[in-house]
């Protein structure tokens, strides 16, 4: 990569006031590829605004995808980021879908990298703080035809963040679940981190806001799958009718998206061994069974924006449902929390 530094650097937020996604450092990582040229060398240059023609085909047919991850200050001051050749490889799976040019995907991860270490004061000085980073990549074709584009740019912006949910880093939200909208259906691009899946998402959780909620529980079919809460990854903590003990997530089956931090719990949970956990599709109805058997006993959702997120209550068909996750402790959930959070400040060295 090429660097070029900024003259003109910002004042550091005090990581106690940060709010997520408004704030950005003081320098961005672009790559140009075209048709002609292939891919032109890596610029780390000064933020700045992007200059766009207007018929861009990422601005008219969604030609886009994206990328969050995050890296973590640990108390010995190392710089560490967390898995983050998961989010390299599914970054190039959208890609593919998308129909936009592959990329060397170690190649990438070394010049986020370089990123990170030129504008490592943006990453907080805090437990509770981190810096989240955010890959791009658009089609960058100047044309009014539904095509694969002859012209792209990556690139990748980063800022500190705090909390994502405005309750703060552990409390619970409450969810809306109206059978009536569906984020994914199966054969689309459900499973792809693209900007598309999450446009047509604002009006339902505006929608939910105005109920009271703070998140959608995202259904789907006849049969009304539990699939996604919000932008995250769902998981439950139950009692079987057979007494067992189990931790359940939807399946990667399409209309999921393959979070980093999903697979992470899904990891821990079965080195630990302790309870069964299960990836299958989970309906309402017996998902309102057993929370009315009272065999619930947690339920949250994961994500890299959030980590864990318990989640209290369900308004369902205009009757609100109380989930005991936080009367549980929330054990598991904290449990995952904790194992997680350790693991980011403690591992996966980035820059010095």
């Amino acid at each position: 990569c090429t660097s070029k530094k900024s003259h003109d650097p910002k004042p550091k937020p005090d990581p106690s006031t940060l709010v997520f996604g408004k704030q950005f450092s003081d320098h961005m990582l672009t790559i140009h590829w075209s048709e002609k040229g292939g891919w032109e060398a890596p610029q780390i240059k000064p933020f700045q605004n992007l200059s766009l023609h207007p018929a861009t085909s990422a601005l008219h047919y969604s030609v886009q995808l994206f990328e969050g991850m995050k890296a973590f200050r640990g108390a010995d001051n190392h710089i560490r980021l967390f898995r983050p050749m998961l989010n390299m490889e599914r970054m190039y799976r959208s890609a593919d879908r998308c129909c936009l040019p592959a990329f060397d995907k170690q190649e990438l991860l070394e010049c986020i990298k370089k990123l990170i270490e030129v504008d490592q004061e943006w990453v907080p000085y805090s437990s509770n703080a981190s810096l989240y980073i955010r890959p791009t990549y658009i089609g960058m074709e100047p044309s009014l035809g539904v095509s694969r584009s002859g012209q792209a740019l990556l690139f990748v912006i980063v800022g500190p963040v705090g909390p994502y949910f405005a309750t703060g880093t552990f409390n619970p939200v409450s969810l809306l679940a109206d059978p009536r909208y569906v984020r994914a259906c199966r054969g689309g691009v459900g499973a792809y981190k693209m900007g598309g899946n999450y446009g047509p998402t604002i009006a339902i959780q505006t929608e939910a806001l105005r109920q009271g909620c703070q998140q959608v529980l995202w259904l789907y079919g006849e049969d009304e799958e539990i699939t996604e809460v919000g932008t995250m990854n769902l998981f439950i903590y139950w009692t079987t009718e057979k007494g067992e003990r189990e931790l359940v997530t939807p399946p990667l089956d399409g209309i999921i998206l393959p979070g980093v931090t999903r697979q992470s719990l899904l990891d821990l949970a079965r080195e630990w061994g302790e309870f069964k956990v299960t990836e299958r599709t989970v309906v309402m109805k017996e998902f309102l069974e057993a929370l009315k058997a009272g065999r619930v006993r947690e339920v949250f959702g994961a994500g890299t924006a959030c980590v864990v997120c318990p989640v209290g209550s369900l308004l369902y068909k205009g009757q609100t449902y109380q989930i005991p996750t936080m009367q549980n402790g929330p054990e598991l959930a904290t449990r995952f929390f904790k194992e997680l959070t350790d693991i980011q400040v403690s591992v996966f060295t980035c820059c010095p």
